[in-house]
């Protein structure tokens, strides 16, 4: 054992040197792309990055530099930040195929989450993707509406509870962490993991919550993780964690492990039920509409060049419960801060949610929620502005040419309306006056020229092309069946507690930049007419 960890430091130290080397004395074509002074050797710009509170750089980048930036990563290696919508394009939808999550964001997908969606590319990745997407139909979703506001009722009454009576200070970001992960239980994997009650601490709950600050801790080890896999079987390689002296690392260790023992007891009771039959799902939570047992029965079905493994099916929900859960609660959780912050708005919108249900009752039909203009505005204006995953990493994987919109200057004082981007370059996309009264109107002509990439309404919230959500009509019956649910009940005010928002894989609110705990405080009031 000791033989070999000395092998592997001897192997860190190799890589690490050619790194050096590679990234400060070879040209690039990136270096006539305008953009900051040069960072640390060891970290370049990463840690101004992956600082919780980088809003600024990360404006500035764009303010200063224009749509395509060049800065450094670990050891100096080069990289582009793109906000240019015909770059974008380019990337995600046109040329998809020349581009990949880069192989330090696979590796760390695959040891996180195993091989999911997030972590696979290629003919797996598609081959998920062909059996993935059609579960997410819109009778799927007008069959699980029903549970959404099941469990969006639990949670008014459980809030209603909490408040009684009076204006109470209510963490609304851990109970959209709760309904979140119950919503994602129930609709997606057919398992209750929380009651909803208010007394209930949910501790796993809170592990799933803590899961991607830490994913975003952790950003200081991608440079290693490329040569990781060349480290033996993967039980060496977990014994090999157990020595890594860093407290971020051995944090998101414990949190990677609660995830996958859970995950692997209910996809085990999943499959037990379908082998089961019918009859035994017909008396599981979600009676077996939820996705994973449909997406076990297509499985079943399919010919064998299309199944996918049960490793491969594990990753899924893995995926569906770390992804489903921070991203959609954490903007509804924006969408009640920014209500809190614009009264007007927040009359508006309980005036058009009233009005439904009267018509309709307490449980607006799914056709007729997905339609609330005003409703379907805030969500829009939410995700433009505060879109909850703010940055997405791409890697070339081919030698290609990156178009821009407008040429930019170079640093040699040349016009560049294209980049040069050479095979495993790493970029990232920048995917980042809250006015939802913009979507009340037809998009401008400027707008829809663009191009913008996006399968949601000119956002690119939800990505586009062979890599975009396929959860995000999931995600947005969800955020509207919640949001009419709770502003119909309660009135609410920003409190004395302030609101920061963490930059993050997924960004988070707590009350200062030093707390990796989730949480944000609002005043919240039961309104008089007992909804």
């Amino acid at each position: 054992m000791a033989s070999t960890l000395v092998l592997a430091a001897l192997a860190l130290v190799g890589f690490v040197f050619w790194r050096l080397v590679h990234n400060f004395f070879v040209a690039s074509p990136f270096d006539n792309i305008p953009g900051p002074a040069p960072g640390s050797i060891w970290a370049g710009h990463m840690l101004q990055l992956f600082d919780h509170n980088n809003w600024d750089f990360v404006r500035d980048m764009v303010e200063t530099y224009g749509p395509a930036a060049k800065f450094q990563s670990f050891l100096g290696k080069k990289l582009l930040q793109i906000a240019d919508p015909k770059a974008m394009h380019s990337i995600l939808v046109k040329d998809q195929d020349s581009y990949s999550r880069g192989e330090p964001s696979e590796v760390l997908g695959q040891l996180l989450l195993g091989p999911g969606l997030f972590s696979t590319f290629d003919v797996q990745h598609k081959r998920q993707r062909k059996m993935l997407t059609p579960v997410f139909n819109a009778a799927y979703l007008r069959g699980i509406t029903p549970t959404f506001y099941s469990i969006a009722g639990k949670l008014r009454n459980a809030i209603s509870a909490q408040v009684q009576n009076t204006t109470t200070e209510v963490d609304m970001v851990a109970w959209m962490g709760r309904a979140a992960l119950e919503i994602v239980g129930q609709g997606g994997l057919g398992h209750s993991f929380d009651p909803l009650v208010e007394e209930t601490k949910n501790e796993y709950t809170e592990a799933v919550k803590q899961f991607v600050p830490a994913f975003g801790d952790i950003a200081h080890v991608r440079i290693f993780l490329p040569i990781v896999k060349y480290l033996g079987p993967s039980e060496f390689r977990r014994k090999l964690l157990d020595y890594v002296p860093d407290r971020k690392v051995q944090r998101m260790k414990v949190l990677t492990y609660a995830v996958y023992e859970k995950s692997k007891a209910i996809f085990e009771a999943k499959k037990a039920a379908i082998d089961g039959g019918d009859q035994e799902l017909m008396h599981n939570i979600g009676e077996g509409k939820d996705v994973m047992s449909i997406l076990l029965r297509e499985n079943l079905m399919a010919s064998q060049a299309d199944k996918l493994t049960d490793e491969e099916l594990l990753a899924q929900m893995a995926t569906f419960i770390v992804a489903g859960v921070d991203t959609t609660s954490n903007a509804m959780a924006h969408v009640l801060q920014l209500l809190a912050e614009h009264p007007g708005a927040q009359t508006q919108l309980r005036n058009e949610v009233h009005a439904a249900q009267e018509t309709y009752g307490d449980e607006i039909p799914f056709d007729e929620v997905m339609a609330l203009p005003y409703l379907d505005a805030i969500c829009r204006e939410t995700l433009r502005l505060w879109a909850p995953v703010g940055f997405v990493g791409r890697t070339a994987v081919a030698d290609t040419v990156l178009p821009l919109s407008e040429p930019l200057r170079g640093r040699d004082g040349t016009m560049v309306s294209e980049i040069a981007v050479p095979k495993g370059s790493p970029m990232f996309l920048n995917l980042r006056a809250w006015r939802p009264a913009r979507w009340l109107a037809p998009l401008p002509k400027t707008v829809e020229d663009a191009r913008i990439p996006g399968i949601y309404s000119h956002l690119t919230t939800f990505l586009s092309g062979g890599h975009s959500c396929v959860g995000f009509k999931f995600s947005q019956l969800e955020m509207k069946v919640i949001l009419a649910t709770l502003v119909s009940a309660f009135k609410f005010e920003r409190s004395s507690k302030p609101i920061v928002w963490n930059f993050a894989p997924v960004s988070y609110p707590s009350t200062s930049y030093d707390r990796s705990q989730p949480e944000m405080f609002l005043n919240v009031t039961r309104l008089s007419d007992g909804r």
